[in-house]
């Protein structure tokens, strides 16, 4: 994955209302999606519905291989997540540590990518 990545515009999770509050939380979860069998645990822990599913590597079989992302513009480290993970796949990490370690650990994401893939579909569109 390259190093900069934008918000997916034409992701259904963009519609979802945006999180609130005057600061940032303080900690924010990020998937090792190495270790995540998208088993979907954590998505029905998640009190602002801020953890994506990504399809498996397939078209024709996209649940196999599934497994989760967590929008960090709408987590609000709650860490229900990161507790409820059976595989303990979830960390929380400070809000600026955070989004390194998402760069790391993020195999595979819908809801941000690379720049240059977002301009080749305005284009296409």
């Amino acid at each position: 994955m390259s190093d900069i990545k934008v918000e997916n515009p034409s992701h259904p999770a963009r519609f979802k209302p945006v999180r609130k509050g005057k600061k940032p939380p303080k900690l924010l979860a990020v998937v090792h999606q190495s270790g995540c069998t998208g088993c979907e645990v954590c998505i029905a822990g998640c009190p602002v519905d801020s953890i994506e599913l990504v399809p498996g590597p397939d078209p024709k079989n996209p649940a196999f291989q599934q497994m989760v992302e967590i929008d960090l513009a709408r987590c609000i480290g709650c860490q229900n997540c990161s507790q409820d993970c059976p595989w303990e796949t979830i960390t929380m990490y400070q809000h600026d540590d955070a989004f390194t370690a998402w760069g790391n650990e993020t195999i595979a994401s819908q809801l941000y990518v690379d720049p240059a893939d977002e301009k080749k579909d305005e284009e296409i569109a």
